[in-house]
């Protein structure tokens, strides 16, 4: 019997870094109609953030904005207190957030190489580090980590991108090793091109040269990484931890 149904997630809360657009805004949603309390993260776009919310709040759904820059400790440490103080134990952690700086590798600047890792990676090693620890008391949580193909293929011009989510492979998997016996799934979502507002201005011709590399002969949407999300945030995949999902159209077969 399968536990993705609605409301599968009533009495859950989740928290999603970057969540004011794209993906993360995606999830967020999904999040909310299957029933989860919803902190909307964000770090500039507040009005996009609060567009979220209502659109949550008008469907039935309960959600907050919360700014935070997951690159530094205390601001993480104040948005986690502020939504449990608001919703309670955050059981279900989505770490979305992450930039793009795109330079080939002998032009990144250190700057640049730090803006995309910390903001991925350490970023992520943060939101684990301290909320991690109350799923750690409680004995209970989804952790789920938003990576990329170009952790697993490269990315011309994106050797920072590239090496962040990387890393996030392998910071999942010995996540799930450390929270595994108290009952803590932590998973990877490898997602592929998705039509988002950064494929948007694509020119034409590079658009048909990446769809012609994906056997399915399209690019995703947010949705398709958020039904995943939904997957891993239930009850359902109870037995899946450490893996890395990839949701490419078969981009990297």
């Amino acid at each position: 019997m399968t536990n993705t149904g609605q409301n599968c997630l009533k009495d859950h809360t989740a928290l999603v870094t970057g969540a004011s657009r794209g993906i993360g805004r995606a999830i967020a949603i999904a999040l909310a109609q299957y029933g989860a309390r919803v902190i909307v993260n964000y770090l500039n776009s507040k009005e996009n953030a609060q567009s979220v919310v209502e659109l949550i709040k008008q469907a039935g759904g309960d959600a907050i904005a919360i700014r935070a820059d997951v690159r530094n400790l205390n601001e993480v440490k104040q948005m986690a207190d502020a939504a449990q103080e608001k919703f309670g134990a955050i059981d279900i952690l989505v770490n979305n957030a992450g930039i793009v700086i795109d330079k080939p590798v002998t032009f990144l600047k250190d700057g640049d190489w730090s803006a995309v890792i910390d903001t991925s990676l350490k970023g992520t090693f943060h939101c684990i580090k301290v909320i991690g620890k109350d799923m750690v008391r409680m004995k209970r949580g989804k952790i789920i980590n938003i990576s990329s193909d170009a952790a697993l293929l490269g990315d011309m011009m994106r050797a920072n991108y590239s090496a962040a989510k990387a890393g996030l492979i392998g910071l999942t998997k010995t996540v799930a090793r450390e929270f595994a016996s108290a009952g803590i799934n932590v998973n990877t979502i490898a997602p592929g091109i998705i039509d988002t507002d950064l494929t948007a201005d694509m020119p034409p011709t590079k658009k048909k040269a990446f769809t012609e590399r994906i056997p399915q002969g399209k690019f995703g949407t947010p949705k398709d990484v958020a039904d995943v999300v939904i997957f891993l945030a239930s009850d359902d995949s109870s037995y899946i931890t450490g893996q890395t999902i990839c949701v490419d159209g078969g981009l990297r077969m």
